[in-house]
């Protein structure tokens, strides 16, 4: 690899590149330990912990809280911090992010407790088909007709308004979108970008909405705080810097008080579960590559 898209001036290509392979690497191994802790009856709070907690064993950080998602639930869902949720016959959505000195690894897979096997199939088969298709100079238009393609095969459908993303240092969502579904437009990929393919499928609508509940959390300015139990929670949060955090990982009093104080000025902003509009169930498949001249290089593998 002989360039990275958006470098800091301070640092080579290589070092971010080391960086970028620790964290993928961490991904890819609590992902793997957490796939044999998902089973029925086991504890969500269990599990949302076990995964944070091992990450940071491995010398990372998360990038965002564990995301444990449920049927139709796609994505943003994370267990309370006095959640007594267990796992049923689920289509269980694992989407784990860390991040070594703000470099990030994204990655997901589902973990079928529900006898769907070929939805789990039809996400990890679109993910798989476009790593293959992907180098240098690719429309991301291409990608979102194969996966589109590949999807509909199984006879399901692609989440239309769910997307793959870009990554830079501290930020987890970034340009380029990577469609899930065929497009007008796109962008072409250049040799360094650094992205997360993220198939979605849904035997549902294809296409998700906003829920009610909210425990995910980021970042989006700072402004003069007069509070006391406000500017207590503030000082936890600015940790985090851009990337989002769990209600849970906060610590003290009145946490859901500061929290709307702190949403009403503009300072944090919540990522509501999002569902599928008919209540379909989805499955997720995600990995973090780096485009090369002739194809990628798969980070989370």
């Amino acid at each position: 690899m002989n360039q990275l898209k958006g470098l800091p001036e301070d640092e080579t290509a290589e070092e971010i590149l080391t960086k970028y392979i620790k964290a993928g690497k961490v991904a890819s191994m609590v992902r793997s330990e957490a796939v044999k802790k998902v089973r029925i009856g086991a504890s969500l709070l269990e599990v949302a912990t076990f995964v944070e907690q091992r990450i940071v064993e491995e010398g990372c950080k998360p990038a965002f809280p564990v995301n444990i998602s449920l049927n139709s639930d796609a994505a943003h869902a994370t267990p309370k911090k006095d959640d007594t949720s267990v796992f049923g016959e689920d289509v269980v959505k694992i989407d784990i992010g860390t991040h070594f000195d703000g470099y990030i690894g994204d990655t997901a897979v589902t973990v079928d407790l529900a006898g769907k096997d070929d939805l789990v199939k039809s996400s990890k088969d679109a993910l798989e088909s476009a790593i293959k298709i992907l180098h240098a100079g690719i429309n991301t238009k291409e990608i979102g007709e194969l996966i589109e393609e590949i999807i509909l095969s199984y006879g399901y459908k692609p989440v239309s308004n769910l997307t793959g993303h870009g990554l830079m240092q501290y930020f987890a969502h970034t340009p380029p979108s990577i469609p899930n579904v065929k497009v007008e437009h796109g962008v072409v990929l250049e040799e360094g970008d650094i992205i997360a393919i993220e198939p979605f499928a849904s035997d549902g609508a294809g296409k998700v909405t906003d829920g009610h509940l909210k425990e995910i959390y980021h970042l989006v300015g700072e402004k003069p705080i007069r509070h006391p139990v406000v500017r207590k929670v503030f000082s936890q949060i600015a940790e985090y810097k851009t990337l989002p955090f769990a209600k849970r990982w906060l610590t003290g009093t009145r946490i859901d008080f500061a929290l709307l104080q702190l949403e009403k000025a503009g300072i944090v902003s919540g990522y509501p579960v999002l569902r599928d509009v008919d209540g379909g169930l989805v499955s997720q498949a995600e990995h973090t590559v780096i485009i090369t001249e002739n194809g990628c290089e798969v980070l989370t593998k």
